[in-house]
């Protein structure tokens, strides 16, 4: 959701800021993983949306959940998130914060969608075309989904090449049709 994104900007700025000035990149993304993780949860989202469970309650609720895998700066970003009723927003606050801290660390993050498993060569060589195309290192994410029926999509960023056979059975569809 493009308004989620908005909301959760600056949230992960400001964790990518400190993660860098602390030199905890690493324990950050591992944090917010957590975090996001726990706020996708079915029974956790219901809660989230209840009116009568206060901010403090949910902070609590996150933090117990978390356990130690927070730190105390972690734990106040909780608190602050819960205190604006902004804890949804957790899994677009991890995703904008690991593009920052890939884009610092001169990489880029990618997925490798294969209708079956991908062969060492085909992956060596879509992770080499993508360093050409982007100029920096690639990690690439490995994806097998059989409804692809053939071929592949690459995801990166903004960038979607759309190479499978569903894709291409969804275009022809689209062009019959008009």
């Amino acid at each position: 959701m493009a308004e989620f994104t908005t909301i959760a900007r600056p949230y992960a700025q400001a964790a990518f800021k400190l993660a860098q000035q602390t030199r905890t990149l690493p324990a950050w993304s591992e944090m917010l993983g957590m975090a996001a993780v726990v706020a996708t949860n079915a029974g956790l989202r219901k809660l989230l949306d209840n009116p009568r469970i206060t901010p403090a309650q949910l902070a609590e609720l996150f933090v117990d959940v978390c356990g130690e895998r927070l730190n105390e700066a972690g734990r106040n970003l909780i608190r602050l998130l819960a205190e604006r009723r902004r804890l949804a927003v957790l899994p677009e606050i991890f995703g904008l914060y690991e593009q920052f801290k890939n884009e610092a660390e001169g990489a880029v993050k990618a997925q490798l969608i294969t209708a079956f498993p991908a062969t060492d060569a085909q992956k060596q060589t879509i992770a080499a075309a993508l360093k050409q195309r982007f100029g920096r290192d690639v990690q690439l994410e490995y994806i097998t989904d059989p409804t692809l029926m053939g071929g592949a999509v690459v995801r990166a960023g903004d960038l979607v090449i759309d190479g499978s056979v569903r894709g291409k059975l969804t275009r022809l569809g689209t062009a019959l049709n008009h």
